[in-house]
């Protein structure tokens, strides 16, 4: 239908052939469009009435983006050839605001049903008012000037379609960001609409990421007073790397130091779901994405919440995911009932952690593909950190200490924290309640100091030291691991 109203009156000598070929349209849209062409043609088209008949038999049965385009073309039709489609109408009509249970069908039914019953000649000027031509603006523009207007796709020169220099001379281009949810390749994509099977939805393969610039820091410097030693006299006064004030990648890693409780209050969590949007809707092709990830019994899980902001429903979902750093993959399939259109639903799907592995950048990204009857779409997320401890994480004591003495002192990380609003106590529930286990605790010169572990799922082991100044409301953290690279900012 859009070639007829972006050329109008060029092509309308193969409507007959499109009515002879009916039978061979089985695919929804190629339904609409052609129930668009009868009612927009209506009084070119000797038996329109009757080929309109043939689609309202079949009236429940059709999708509801076609059952939308029947309603509209048989009043169409009943405005054109009133004597040919009158009963046909409130065939319809009937159907849509009695027989269906879709919010946007009863509307239009109801909508069309006052017009014509009221105001005839009203209803005529809604119906069949004329469609502007489809024309494509970006067509006629050099591909110089394209280009210029895309990076500066927030300003007022895209708007206008002119350069910035048009509007002054101190004009400053905005900078495109890349995002990981396009990393995405077409032959991928065209990999997957050849096979429909949901065990096989194939994944765009990553795209390595731009590194993050490093934070400007001082060199590291070894010290033994007792103050700095971060293990004091337990590990028999091995020194640490000192490291500038602030969690920066550490915060990271626990999954945010205010979520834990530094600096907010001492209680637990709010077991409220929070969900990130992963996917907007006109990238999703009318489907929205949100979604976060839990860990419950030991079980890593991501929520998800689909909204389904098309005119059709959708169905057929499938999920599967690119290899990624940690081997995350669906334990199960992906349960998810019809979507209709204008309503949302959630999923909790099972993830595990024996998938292939290949380290993606950032070391946490995860790159998902949906699959629904229309399409499939991509994005990409962030698993935090704190979700893949798993619960045998926790070290016996000399395990501890031998293991820290082992780990050179080139692979700690160490950040001071200020304005503590917890206590060592509430930090270390907070811990416990993250698979981050609490190896030992014991007061020092009015500090309070707990050793603590952790690990994650490949068996790569975190070795922390959390000391407490309660006076000056600061928590020294340092962190030793064997892998460094799964501390982000290292």
């Amino acid at each position: 239908k859009d070639i007829f109203r972006k050329y109008p009156n060029k092509y309308e000598g193969i409507i007959a052939t499109l009515c002879e070929n009916l039978d061979v349209l089985d695919e929804p849209e190629a339904r609409a469009a052609m129930v668009w062409i009868l009612g927009e043609y209506a009084d070119r088209i000797d038996n329109a009435a009757e080929l309109l008949t043939s689609f309202v038999d079949t009236f429940v049965e059709e999708t509801v983006h076609v059952q939308l385009q029947i309603l509209t073309a048989v009043v169409k039709l009943f405005l054109k050839q009133p004597s040919a489609g009158q009963d046909l109408v409130q065939t319809v009509l009937s159907l849509a605001t009695q027989d269906s249970d879709n919010p946007d069908l009863r509307d239009r039914g109801y909508i069309y049903w006052r017009l014509l019953s009221t105001d005839p000649a009203a209803a005529k000027e809604v119906v069949l008012t004329e469609r502007p031509r489809i024309n494509e603006e970006t067509d006629m523009l050099e591909s110089g000037l394209l280009d210029e207007l895309i990076s500066n796709i927030a300003t007022l020169a895209s708007v206008y379609h002119k350069p910035p220099s048009t509007f002054g001379s101190t004009s400053i281009p905005v900078q495109r960001m890349s995002d990981p949810s396009r990393a995405t390749s077409s032959a991928t994509r065209e990999e997957y609409e050849a096979d429909d099977t949901p065990a096989d939805i194939p994944v765009a393969q990553p795209v390595a990421q731009p590194a993050a610039a490093p934070a400007h820091t001082s060199a590291p410097t070894s010290v033994e007073t007792p103050a700095a030693n971060l293990l004091g006299d337990l590990l028999m006064d091995t020194p640490a790397q000192q490291a500038p004030a602030g969690g920066g990648g550490l915060n990271d890693l626990l999954g945010g130091l205010d979520d834990l409780g530094f600096g907010g209050s001492n209680g637990p969590p709010a077991p409220t779901i929070k969900y990130d949007g992963w996917l907007a809707e006109q990238q999703g092709k009318g489907l929205r994405v949100e979604g976060t990830f839990t860990r419950r019994n030991g079980q890593l899980f991501m929520e998800l919440r689909f909204t389904n902001c098309s005119m059709q429903p959708l169905s057929g979902f499938a999920i599967q995911f690119n290899k990624n750093s940690f081997g995350i993959g669906p334990a199960a399939p992906l349960s998810l009932p019809m979507l209709m259109p204008n309503s949302t639903d959630t999923a909790s799907l099972a993830l595990s952690t024996t998938s292939p592995v290949q380290r993606m950048e950032p070391l946490n990204m995860l790159q998902v593909a949906v699959k629904t009857n229309v399409d499939v779409v991509y994005f990409a997320c962030n698993v935090p950190f704190h979700t893949l401890w798993m619960e045998d994480g926790e070290m016996e004591r000399k395990l501890f200490l031998t293991t820290w003495k082992e780990i050179p002192s080139t692979n700690e990380v160490s950040a001071v924290i200020s304005n503590v609003g917890m206590s060592a106590d509430s930090a270390e529930e907070a811990l416990k309640r993250r698979n981050f286990f609490i190896i030992a605790k014991r007061n020092v010169d009015a500090q309070t100091m707990i050793y603590a572990s952790a690990k994650y799922a490949n068996g790569i082991a975190i070795l922390a030291e959390l000391k407490f100044a309660t006076a000056a409301g600061t928590v020294s953290l340092a962190l030793k691991t064997r892998g460094l690279d799964i501390v982000p900012g290292t």
